[in-house]
């Protein structure tokens, strides 16, 4: 089956890109999930658009990815959210949160799609948080969650 990948799918590739998978696969679990479209002629003028808007926001070359990857990694980033009494927090931290964290910060804007937090991050404490900036970069970012 001929896809069109509309969101990122590690393992499989980035927005835009045209991916053959197995029919069950890409029925069952990409096209229904909103990652991927089928492809058709008339989608490829989608393909471009998705291009282009990725190619807008992503950070252009290796070294780059690499200068950002060592500003990330110097980077002390604090978010103050709503805790128990317990020390666990009321929800948990996403990926959005993260993102905005290491904005007011001082740090580069990150595309919260980018950022991978292997656990839910529900308790108070120091956390690292992964952003994959190149498919050859990522960078870690030292999360401290302290109570507002």
């Amino acid at each position: 089956m001929k896809l069109i990948l509309t969101q990122e799918v590690t393992g499989l590739g980035s927005p835009g890109d045209v991916v053959e998978v197995k029919d069950g696969y890409g029925r069952n679990y990409l096209v229904p999930r909103g990652y991927a479209i089928r492809w058709t002629r008339g989608a490829q003028k989608e393909v471009d658009s998705i291009k282009r808007a990725r190619s807008s926001r992503e950070i252009r070359s290796l070294d780059e990815a690499e200068e950002v990857a060592k500003q990330l990694g110097s980077l002390k980033v604090r978010l103050a959210t709503r805790v128990g009494t317990s020390g666990r927090l009321f929800g948990a931290v996403t990926s959005g949160d993260i993102a905005q964290a290491v904005l007011d910060a001082g740090g580069p804007e990150l595309d919260k799609r980018r950022i991978e937090v292997a656990n839910p991050i529900k308790t108070v404490g120091k956390h690292d948080v992964t952003v994959r900036l190149h498919p050859e970069v990522s960078g870690t970012v030292e999360l401290e969650v302290v109570g507002a």
